[in-house]
Formats: structure tokens, sequence, C-alpha cells
């Protein structure tokens, strides 16, 4: 339970207009798990893959241990030396920066990181170059209300449009959107690559997009794991590092996702 896999998912899209491959390293739902002495594992999988930036789809913390702070910090501060990072809030992150009585544990952490040259993305977006293609990346943070267990209410469009804006700028559109309950508003919100996690697989991982349940104790939610597609939009779910609330995984590896994009076609491939 101390190792993990690499999925990695190769893309190809015409709004990428440079000519050069663009890879991503996801981070989601490490939950303060170290993997290896300073995380030196998790640290050389990310280095060598080799990634023109790190996403982080939140939950790296646990809400209720400032402890797991730590842990995120000393792996996040290593690979910003190299590679930038932009971060958005999961819901244990969140949580904690609304409780008075870790609020300054979470500030502290988010300053260091910022710091460092880390962009945090609370309901924001930034444009970034990479490889001569235009990237905005965009984080939404989603109300506490949007993870009560089991019920949660639905996210219209124009709800997540208030939160956020619209994706109006030129460029290729990531957003990071911690809880993939709300795929289908994402969808259509008009990302070109979403990316989620906070399922954990499934818990009990049926096959490669469905699982058992999740954290909100839902049964065989949508958007579980895996990769799903509307069109030339492409949503991919991680099964995270970590585990909470549930600490069961079973058939259900700990993954570091990699995403290839690729400019020259519209064909996408999958690799495991």
């Amino acid at each position: 339970m101390k190792s993990f896999k690499i999925s990695t998912y190769n893309i190809s899209s015409t709004r990428l207009t440079g000519k050069q491959k663009v890879t991503f390293a996801i981070l989601a739902d490490l939950h303060g798990l170290v993997f290896g002495k300073n995380h030196q594992t998790l640290y050389k999988a990310i280095i060598s893959s080799q990634p023109d930036a790190v996403l982080v789809c939140g939950d790296l913390v646990v809400s209720r241990d400032t402890e797991t702070l730590e842990a995120a910090a000393s792996l996040l501060l290593r690979i910003c030396d190299q590679i930038p990072v932009f971060y958005a809030l999961g819901n244990h992150e969140y949580k904690m920066l609304l409780n008075p009585e870790t609020e300054i544990f979470y500030s502290n952490y988010e300053k260091l990181l910022t710091s460092a040259g880390i962009c945090f993305l609370h309901n924001e977006h930034t444009s970034v170059q990479l490889k001569g293609n235009d990237f905005v990346f965009h984080g939404l943070e989603l109300p506490v209300e949007y993870y009560h267990k089991p019920n949660s209410p639905a996210l219209s469009l124009t709800a997540m449009e208030e939160m956020i804006g619209t994706p109006s700028q030129p460029g290729f559109h990531v957003l990071l959107a911690h809880n993939p309950k709300y795929g289908n508003t994402y969808f259509s919100w008009g990302a070109d690559l979403i990316l989620s996690g906070h399922y954990h697989g499934g818990v009990l991982r049926l096959d490669q997009n469905h699982g058992l349940t999740c954290p909100q104790y839902l049964l065989f939610p949508p958007f579980c794991c895996g990769e799903f597609k509307k069109g030339k939009q492409h949503m991919i779910v991680s099964a995270g590092l970590g585990e909470h609330t549930i600490p069961v995984r079973i058939h259900n590896p700990r993954e570091l996702v990699l995403i290839n994009l690729y400019p020259q076609s519209t064909k996408s491939v999958k690799e495991h």
C-alpha cells in the first residue's frame, strides 16, 4: 500500500498551436502520505517524467491534521524549484482554511508555497505559455455544501460561472476541479481538459471508469475514475495517491497521473 502506479494519458488536440508535446503531472488526494524518505520515491517519479507543469487537484492534506501540511509542503517545495506548480484546493484544504483552529496553519502553508512560486487558484485563472502553446489554468473552489455526504446540491452552469467566470480567453483551457460529481456541468462550462480526484478510484474499483463508492458515500458514482470524453473535450479523474474517510483500496492501486498533450491530430490514445 505504500507504492503507486503511473497512469499515462495521451491526448491530441487541434487547439494546441505548438509543435511539441506538453506533459502534465497530476497530484491528487495525497492526504499526508509520504512515499520514501522526504518523498524521494514520488519526487523521483515526477522529476523523471520531465513534466512541463505539475497540476494539483486538491486534498494533499487531511483537514484535521496540520502535520500533513508539512508533508505536502516538503514535496512541493522540492518540485517547484524545477517545475511550475499550479494548485486548486480540495475539500480538505478548504475546510482547514475555514476552521478557526487550523486556519493559521493552512494560511502559513499557502504563504510559504506562494513565496516559492506556486500558483494557487481560488476560483481564479492564469495564462501560461508552454512550448509555444497558450494555456489557461482555472481552479474551481466549491463551497463545502457541495461535499456533503451523501447528498449535495446540484451545480448549475450559471452557479459555476458566477464562481469562476467563463473560459473566454484564447488558449487551451484546463480546469482543476476536485469533485468529479459535477462532470456534466464542467463539460458544459467548456474546458478542453478537466482534471479531478476526490473519489479515490471508487474504493473498490470495478473497471477502468467505475467504482463502488466514494468519500461522499455515493454508490457507483458517475465520473468515478479514468478518462471521459465529450466531443473534443477530455475529463481525467485520478484515483489519487492516498485515502481518507474510507481507508481501503481494493483492486485500486494508488496512482500518479501523467498527461501528454500533442498538437498534431485529434486522435487520442490511452496507455497504462
